[in-house]
């Protein structure tokens, strides 16, 4: 089985559609849609992937299934109620102008410094259990996200079996996920057997990026998942498109054009 993970297109996130960039971003990869041999479609609920996904979908003559789980990873931390989130955030710390109280954060937001001082963080076990996510709502939607994308493997013929997949009746089935960055992290870290912290912090996607997964059958029965391409963008670069930088933060910090 082959999965393409396709982030959206670059995101009006105040009205959660696309911006007039993110729907060139689109169109482009409309027009090469047909060349990736897509059998299924899925979609986040969220706005900016709907929208992104539309284009694709046109082109392929095909409709989409949407799945509440692969919206954008939505766990957060209040830091007016945690001391540790107030340090993990330190230099990000944002006020509401109404209440006067910290905003709540992206748990996946944490500062670099205090990701780097945590080795828990880095541990496919131990994250679980770090002061982070014990103060934030994290468990339970990562248990949630997991679980469902396991669910949908094994209706696949993929059934999880500690770190591999046992495979129950295979195929050679292509199919397309039109989500999120921090989605696609999250999946990926489960497929990688690694802490989702390690992919959050690690990768990035630009909008409409593609991702490719496929399963590799060494043993017969037993699967596992290989990433063959992250974060693929031929079909802006083919047409002389720069890609978007949302997502990511300066490259260097005396940048001021770029996100701090």
């Amino acid at each position: 089985m082959r999965i393409l993970f396709i982030r959206h297109g670059d995101p009006d996130y105040v009205n959660d559609t696309l911006t007039e960039q993110g729907k060139i971003e689109a169109r482009l990869l409309a027009d090469m849609i047909n060349e990736l041999g897509i059998d299924e479609a899925y979609v986040s609920p969220l706005g900016r992937a709907v929208d992104t996904a539309e284009y694709s979908l046109r082109a392929l003559g095909k409709k989409a299934t949407t799945l509440d789980w692969l919206r954008e990873f939505p766990a957060e931390v209040d830091p007016n109620t945690s001391e540790v989130a107030r340090k993990a955030y330190a230099t990000e710390l944002w006020t509401d102008e109404e209440t006067g109280k910290y905003k709540k954060r992206i748990i996946w937001d944490v500062l670099p410094s205090y990701f780097g001082q945590h080795p828990e963080l880095f541990d496919v076990n131990a994250f679980m259990d770090s002061e982070l996510v014990k103060e934030s709502d994290m468990k339970e939607k990562y248990e949630y996200v997991i679980s469902s994308f396991d669910r949908f493997l094994a209706d696949n013929g993929y059934v999880r079996d500690g770190s591999v997949y046992r495979v129950e009746k295979g195929n050679s089935k292509t199919i397309a996920f039109f989500c999120h960055f921090g989605i696609t992290a999250v999946l990926l870290s489960r497929l990688w057997n690694v802490s989702p912290f390690v992919t959050l912090q690690s990768l990035a996607t630009a909008p409409t990026s593609v991702t490719e997964v496929v399963t590799e059958e060494r043993q017969k029965g037993i699967a596992t998942f290989r990433t063959l391409r992250v974060g693929d963008l031929t079909h802006l670069n083919s047409a002389g498109v720069e890609p978007s930088f949302s997502g990511r933060f300066c490259e260097r910090y005396e940048n001021e054009d770029q996100r701090h």
